[in-house]
């Protein structure tokens, strides 16, 4: 007698956010990308947020800070370092991105 596999049930994915914004060059120039999918229950399945500015660095694509879980892990991308980061939820990340985002930020608009 064969004995029954349970299938489990593939959740479907949702994209939810899609956004581009461009920083203007009296506001530091770079470009903000945040992605955003969910699965049927609303919970956060996958993510990328980016901040890019081909004036602070021009290796990976201008990709100055990214926070993303692609390649099956949580990793943080800066100025071409990629290291695992703890995930917690995903606020958690979008917070960490936004903080080191706006310190990124004001340090090299003052720079200038």
């Amino acid at each position: 007698m064969k004995k029954k596999v349970k299938k489990r049930k593939i959740k479907s994915e949702r994209l939810i956010h899609d956004e581009v914004i461009a920083l203007h060059k009296s506001r530091g120039n770079g470009i903000l990308k945040r992605r955003v999918w969910v699965d049927e229950d609303d919970v956060v399945t996958r993510y990328s947020l980016a901040y890019i500015n081909h004036h602070i660095y021009t290796g990976d694509n201008g990709r100055v800070l990214g926070y993303d879980n692609a390649h099956n892990y949580h990793h943080r991308h800066y100025i071409g370092n990629i290291e695992p980061v703890e995930f917690e939820n995903f606020e958690d990340i979008e917070n960490r991105f936004q903080k080191e985002f706006e310190d990124i930020h004001e340090k090299h608009k003052k720079k200038k």
